[in-house]
């Protein structure tokens, strides 16, 4: 036990430096594969499954060019499909820049800019949201052909602790959106965090209330 500057006392526990986000979640895929990883609506999606889903598409992306500090665009609506591209590109060893869709046409444009994006995933209604950029667009509907070819094993290992996992835009209520760059480390140490405190089980579930770019 210790404290801050400013004498507010903290904790210190041990935990794996070693992992990145998707190979969190590839532990718990290979210790409960049938177990529901994600619902949304009425569609219910179990870790094997958003697994493989998630291997093709993370394939797709190296095959396009993706890697470790690589940033990719996710315009996508709340959905499976929004949690499957996260895990893809992470997968993939790049990070993810989310642009919800809702955004006003300007806004987008800067991050896409701002971000100098290679690439960007939208799905179904969102590509008529995509604001003018040199970003490579692959939609997970209409190239659903060209990702269910691809491999459903696990990439091998790209991305490591220090690399980028995703970029997110403040708010830009003082100025221009500024982006804050988090690493896999960064996230590792936060979920390590939230499981000792409050703590997590296998029948905890979890809502999500915020979107993506929150």
């Amino acid at each position: 036990m210790g404290a801050d500057a400013g004498g507010m006392e903290y904790s210190a526990a041990p935990y794996s430096q070693d992992q990145c986000v998707h190979e969190r979640f590839e532990e718990r895929v290979a210790k409960n594969p049938d177990a529901i990883a994600v619902v949304f609506e009425d569609e219910e999606v179990s870790y094997s499954e958003l697994n493989t889903r998630a291997n093709r598409l993370a394939h797709r992306l190296r095959a396009l060019g993706m890697g470790p500090e690589r940033l990719v665009g996710l315009l996508v609506e709340r959905s499976v499909e929004m949690i499957l591209g996260l895990l893809a590109i992470l997968k993939a060893g790049g990070a993810y820049v989310p642009l919800d869709p809702e955004y006003p046409q300007e806004r987008l444009a800067f991050m896409t800019e701002d971000a100098d994006l290679k690439l960007l995933l939208c799905h179904g209604s969102t590509r008529g949201r995509l604001p003018e950029c040199s970003a490579r667009i692959l939609g997970l509907d209409a190239d659903a052909a060209a990702i269910a070819s691809e491999s459903s094993d696990n990439p091998g290992r790209l991305a490591k602790p220090d690399n980028l996992a995703y970029v997110i835009y403040t708010s830009g209520s003082t100025g221009k959106p500024k982006g804050v760059m988090i690493e896999h480390r960064n996230v590792s140490n936060f979920l390590h965090s939230m499981g000792r405190e409050p703590g997590f089980s296998d029948r905890d579930i979890l809502l999500s209330v915020t979107t993506l770019s929150s």
